[in-house]
């Protein structure tokens, strides 16, 4: 199988992240490839769904993935999310032996990658993994910035 584009598979968190925003929750969106391409796990941010605060969409397919491969470690894989980790998501990546982070937009107010921590390059950690960002941006960015402002124009309303 060939490795697709990093443009592909983020189109793939991005609809999950869609999916997201029609259960009501915020649109994140995550999916993580082997390393031949294939698609081991992918879903979007659960935690209103499920009443758990750790469901963010790395978390949820971080879960799926090690149970279809019964691995808790995922070397060599590549995980694609809508917006860059926060500290819990970052730090789980690194227990997972994720190899690989692609992510779409920055997030100044809890990044836990690039924005405030570098989690997955810190050389104290038993881990490091490549990380990426930047891909298809604007439109993870999109994304979030409608749900919010569609959420907050439901609040204002009379």
């Amino acid at each position: 199988m060939a490795v697709l584009p990093d443009a592909h598979y983020m189109q793939l968190a991005l609809n999950q992240a869609e999916l997201a925003a029609q259960r009501g929750e915020v649109p994140v969106g995550a999916v993580l490839v082997d390393a031949q391409g294939a698609v081991l796990a992918c879903d979007g941010n659960r935690p209103i769904e499920y009443s758990d605060p750790t469901a963010h969409a790395e978390m949820v397919v971080l879960r799926q993935a090690g149970a279809k491969l019964a691995n808790y470690r995922l070397a060599g894989t590549t995980m694609y999310v809508t917006i860059e980790p926060c500290v819990m998501c970052a730090g789980a990546l690194v227990h997972a032996r994720i190899s690989r982070l692609v992510y779409g937009a920055d997030d100044p107010k809890a990044g836990g990658m690039v924005s405030l921590y570098q989690v997955g390059r810190d050389g104290r950690l038993n881990h490091s993994l490549e990380v990426a960002g930047g891909v298809l941006a604007g439109e993870c960015s999109a994304v979030l910035r409608n749900f919010f402002h569609r959420k907050r124009k439901k609040t204002a309303a009379p």
